[in-house]
């Protein structure tokens, strides 16, 4: 085997083949195939767990953790700790085989499951809270997977067997979905609560008032004390991001955001001038840096 690999680095080596981008990489991938071969930990931790070996970096304690993890049926949601992505691309490579085909020694071997394949998903805040689906091309195959609500930004959705077919018949690999969640306009997300901002008219603010307003379920109604001032929170329980893996819900929260009329009529002045009488003093006293 030294000697193929000799023969296959000289054959690539950036220094007899400058400017050549494909004998690099090749290059590089003979060194890291005889890399793995050459030590006989990394080469008993791939002949055991394949392409993932690589992902974990050969390291025997994630190793354990991701035995335990896979025996443990491999949850459809979450991921495993630390294993990161690419897009649409294969998480690991098949080493061995990458050594066989160009040193010419591939031995038959039983079948090998498939390496996982990752993706960046892009949903809504309201799909997010309510959950969806994404129609994708994985490998010349449309697939369906369901998201579920509850995710937020780095949640990892694993479609199972979606990934790529496993050399030699073995099984495929997953589908790896890792969710970015856009901004909405008006609704901010902290966690498992929702904030919105309320408008409400002077007079609203004044006499209480019930007031209407729209949820992702639908909607809701909430009491808006007299003398309510801006910045009041109203709370709808259960009305914001509901819990990806059981439990309660958070809670939708609405910012009380008193506005003024338009304009400036001469009755809007007069009101104006009879709302000052109703301050008991200066309402900027307490402003002090």
């Amino acid at each position: 085997m030294k000697k193929a690999y000799r023969q296959a680095a000289k054959k690539f080596h950036p220094d007899l083949n400058p400017g050549n981008k494909s004998a690099e990489e090749k290059f590089k991938q003979v060194t890291a195939a005889f890399e793995v071969l050459s030590d006989p930990k990394k080469r008993k931790l791939y002949d055991e767990l394949g392409p993932e070996a690589e992902k974990l970096g050969f390291d025997e304690k994630k190793a354990q953790a991701y035995r335990q993890w896979k025996s443990a049926g491999s949850p459809g949601m979450g991921g495993m700790p630390g294993m990161g992505g690419f897009d649409f691309d294969a998480q690991g490579v098949d080493l061995e085989d990458l050594l066989g085909q160009m040193f010419g020694q591939q031995r038959a071997r039983g079948p090998r499951r498939g390496s996982d394949l990752q993706a960046t998903v892009q949903v809504s805040l309201k799909e997010a809270i309510t959950g969806t689906e994404r129609n994708l091309e994985v490998d010349g195959r449309r697939v369906t997977v369901k998201i579920p609500a509850g995710v937020d930004t780095g949640t990892q959705v694993r479609a199972a067997g979606q990934g790529q077919k496993g050399p030699r018949g073995g099984a495929s690999g997953d589908l790896l979905l890792e969710i970015e969640v856009l901004p909405h306009p008006l609704v901010r997300r902290e966690g498992a609560d929702l904030y919105l901002d309320l408008p409400v008219t002077v007079r609203e603010a004044l006499e209480g008032a019930q007031i209407r307003v729209p949820t992702f379920g639908g909607g809701g109604t909430v009491t808006l004390k007299p003398g309510s001032q801006s910045g009041t929170k109203l709370r709808l329980r259960g009305q914001g991001v509901p819990a990806l893996r059981g439990g309660a819900a958070g809670d939708l929260y609405l910012v009380v955001q008193v506005k003024v009329p338009e304009g400036a009529s001469e009755a809007l002045r007069a009101a104006a001038k009879a709302l000052d009488s109703g301050y008991a003093g200066d309402v900027r006293s307490g402003l002090t840096l």
